[in-house]
């Protein structure tokens, strides 16, 4: 299917009507189903046949992007499986397990690498739109806006054991509290302090609350944004909170030595687009803060060796539609989009340059959340992908990047013509429901 300039999204949907089996984009393939890319084949880029307005006019500065010469990338579908039980709105990975949260009141479990099912989670409430997994412990956020602690230790028979629910119940006999430390609406995203033991929870109410999961008690709670807090991350180095909101701003907080309140250090805004992802990118030489926004915009901040201030170096442009989620590992950012595709980015070692590696399809609604594990880091760095969408399809992906010297020359090099028509063809192909939602202005949470 080719898309010119002058085709609307609303003949977009007419068209999509006429042909409910969706087919799937065109790219360089073997029968496996695997990818060679390039940053110049497999990028379309944000101005090549756009099928949403353009950006508005922005302050920030693109981050400068190197397309020759690009390292190789192959990717690889391992699997796709689609189960009857709403979106999935959550991943989290263990060394053994990753797990699947969705819209429905269960968590299933899902064997690494291979994917065998082990089994489920049912929990009285449904609704679980964030979990995380530490150890051999399992936190997941319900509709009832509670949270809920599993030991998930056991790895030949997965029987998962709850130890506890935040916050407690209160006795039967004790008196009503006039002050609750529950939050008033859903639990959009959780993190975890490893040196602390400290459990963070952001939510729709706009509050950020913290949590001493061995004494089931919540130590501190504060109104974080103007507007819902969507994500949230933590330095495991120094402890500092980052957060994100609809409110357009990140922020930065400390928590006060030796107290449990906690005071905003930093706030990053330049325009009012709602911010609906965070990843942190450590590695021995730098600090990267990435936040993903619904311009369809990745802006990246580094932050300074001495002074510890965070610096605004750049944005990444490529996807047509809102960023709706972040992962990053070592100099490695994927982001997944409402456009269907996920992105993979490589930034370069010493500088601020990044290089799209590839543009990773295969779902048919936007890329809710996002998860990968390392499975090899010698001379290729393999990765394990996992992604789910809101075409409630749960994907695994294997994930090979191999160095600058280590491209296959062999590889049949596309020429300036056949580029045009890959990039336009490469155009996302999107669920007709999704789309009619997305001109209607429905905002997926």
């Amino acid at each position: 299917m080719q898309f010119t300039e002058e085709r609307t999204l609303w003949s977009l949907v007419d068209e999509e009507k006429k042909n409910i089996n969706l087919p799937r984009r065109l790219s360089f393939s073997n029968e496996k189903d695997s990818h060679f890319t390039s940053a110049r084949t497999s990028c379309a880029s944000a101005t090549s046949f756009p099928l949403w307005p353009a950006s508005p006019e922005t302050p920030w500065t693109r981050s400068p992007m190197h397309t020759s010469p690009a390292p190789a990338l192959l990717y690889h579908c391992l699997a796709s499986l689609h189960r009857h039980e709403g979106n999935i709105f959550s991943i989290a990975v263990s060394k053994d397990f990753i797990f699947t949260a969705s819209e429905s009141s269960r968590v299933h479990a899902w064997k690494q690498p291979d994917c065998t099912e082990m089994g489920y989670i049912k929990a009285k409430a449904g609704d679980i739109r964030a979990i995380l997994a530490h150890g051999r412990l399992l936190f997941t956020t319900h509709g009832d806006c509670k949270i809920r602690v599993w030991d998930v230790s056991l790895t030949e028979k997965f029987r998962p054991k709850k130890t506890t629910t935040l916050p407690r119940r209160r006795s039967f006999f004790s008196y009503p509290r006039k002050k609750t430390h529950q939050h008033k609406d859903y639990i959009s995203c959780i993190a975890y302090n490893q040196s602390e033991k400290l459990l963070y929870t952001g939510s729709s109410d706009r509050t950020v609350k913290a949590w001493k999961v061995s004494e089931r008690l919540c130590v501190d709670s504060f109104v974080a944004h103007e507007g819902q807090v969507n994500a949230m991350m933590i330095n495991q180095q120094d402890g500092c909170v980052f957060t994100c909101s609809s409110d357009g701003t990140v922020k930065i907080w400390r928590r006060v030595f030796g107290e449990s309140s906690h005071i905003l250090t930093v706030t990053l805004k330049f325009q009012p687009s709602p911010v609906n992802a965070l990843a942190l990118s450590l590695t021995p030489s730098s600090c990267f803060l990435y936040s993903g926004s619904s311009d369809g915009l990745i802006n990246f901040w580094e932050k300074e060796k001495i002074s510890g201030r965070f610096n605004h170096k750049g944005f990444l442009q490529g996807h047509h539609f809102a960023v709706l989620c972040l992962v990053s590992i070592g100099d490695l950012v994927l982001s997944g989009s409402e456009d269907a595709t996920i992105r993979v980015w490589q930034r370069e070692e010493g500088n601020s340059f990044h290089t799209c590696l590839a543009v990773m399809d295969g779902h048919h609604g936007p890329v809710r959340c996002l998860a990968a594990s390392v499975e090899t880091d010698d001379v290729v760095t393999g990765l394990l992908v996992y992604s789910a969408s809101l075409d409630q399809t749960f994907k695994v992906w294997r994930v090979k990047v191999y160095p600058t010297e280590k491209v296959n020359l062999d590889t049949p090099v596309v020429n300036d013509q056949q580029s045009e028509i890959v990039k336009c063809e490469m155009s996302p192909v999107l669920s007709p429901t999704w789309v009619e939602k997305k001109m209607q202005g429905f905002h997926f949470q």
